[in-house]
């Protein structure tokens, strides 16, 4: 164990904290729905599930609140390590049933390389772009920079399986076109003004656009601002698969940081990114998905990776205040300047 440098802190101060917790709340969630709180006591994080913010209708289990905490979680880690403290989390501390997601606790042990910043940079940078992409080389060099757990594995779906995954995503839409609970909550979050959260109509792609891409939730057209820019005529993205060998919450949480880090490497190669949950919400398409897998494993979510035009880039979508998802213990010592 490193020994503290004299006349430096030895947990972060509620500033840092502050800034951390706002970049890690730029990760995506399903719909945007930020599913997660944070609770700061002296030299302690806690992540939890925020419950009120679940999805029923698509996310029954609660599968996609822990992939959607897991991608924060990561994005955490990302950003303390930006402000040279090193983190140990502590996943799922209490069981499989934890309430507490994960602790983390702190070190001052750091070193940041260049690439660190690029990656904390990238937090910034990356948004879900929802339009087709043309096709990426830089997609073998991505899933090497994201190193993930030997439980979680991540499969290049070769271009004769892309009809598989058009055919799950048929499949997915089908099967609810007609659910008016599940068509509700989709449009309760999505295509309409919101300041805080949801995805709002600027941030989706006009149908003209939605018709090109064969793999991704059919959500509300968007504005026609989008379509301004000359875009390919077909999606030629790459989509990579974020399966697991187990179906638990350990398993939800470590592919939700595995997300983030694909995300976070292909933003770093100036690629355009998009996460899809929908094809692993049904049996039947998760099924589907499934099979293209390289061993037995459950499918946890995709990500179509490709190049786009930054010119005409959807909206990003809003984000909660960081007070409303960060609580901070009382008797926690006051704020003191940065690192």
């Amino acid at each position: 164990m490193s020994t503290p440098i004299m006349g430096t802190p030895r947990n972060p101060d509620i500033e840092s904290v502050r800034v951390a917790v706002t970049l890690a709340c730029r990760a995506p969630s399903v719909h945007n729905s930020q599913p997660w709180r944070w609770h700061y006591t002296n030299g302690r994080l806690e992540l939890s599930g925020d419950r009120s913010r679940v999805l029923p209708m698509m996310d029954p289990s609660g599968r996609q609140l822990v992939i959607s905490c897991g991608a924060a979680l990561d994005h955490l880690r990302v950003a303390f390590t930006a402000l040279k403290w090193s983190t140990r989390i502590d996943r799922l501390p209490e069981g499989l049933h934890s309430e507490t997601l994960a602790t983390i606790g702190f070190g001052r042990d750091a070193r940041p390389a260049s690439h660190d910043f690029d990656l904390l940079s990238s937090i910034r940078r990356r948004y879900s772009d929802r339009r087709p992409f043309g096709p990426a080389a830089e997609i073998e060099r991505v899933v090497a920079a994201a190193v993930a757990p030997p439980h979680v594995q991540v499969t290049t779906v070769p271009q004769d399986g892309r009809a598989v995954l058009a055919a799950a995503t048929e499949l997915s839409a089908a099967s609810r076109r007609y659910d008016t609970a599940y068509q509700d909550e989709l449009h309760w979050w999505t295509g309409h003004s919101t300041t805080t959260s949801g995805i709002p109509r600027e941030a989706l792609i006009p149908a003209d656009l939605r018709r090109r891409v064969d793999v991704g939730r059919l959500f509300p057209a968007g504005s026609k601002g989008a379509a301004d820019t000359p875009m390919p005529d077909a999606d030629r993205s790459t989509v990579l698969v974020i399966s697991t060998d187990t179906d638990e919450r350990p398993d939800w949480l470590a592919a939700g940081e595995t997300l983030s880090a694909l995300l976070l490497a292909a933003t770093v190669e100036g690629l355009a990114t998009c996460p899809l949950t929908h094809v692993t919400e049904l049996k039947s398409s998760r099924n589907m998905i499934a099979h293209l897998l390289p061993e037995e494993g459950y499918p946890q979510a995709l990500i179509r990776i490709g190049k786009v035009e930054s010119e005409g880039r959807p909206q990003a979508t809003p984000r909660l205040p960081t007070d409303a998802v960060l609580s901070v213990d009382p008797r926690t010592p006051g704020k003191s300047r940065l690192p």
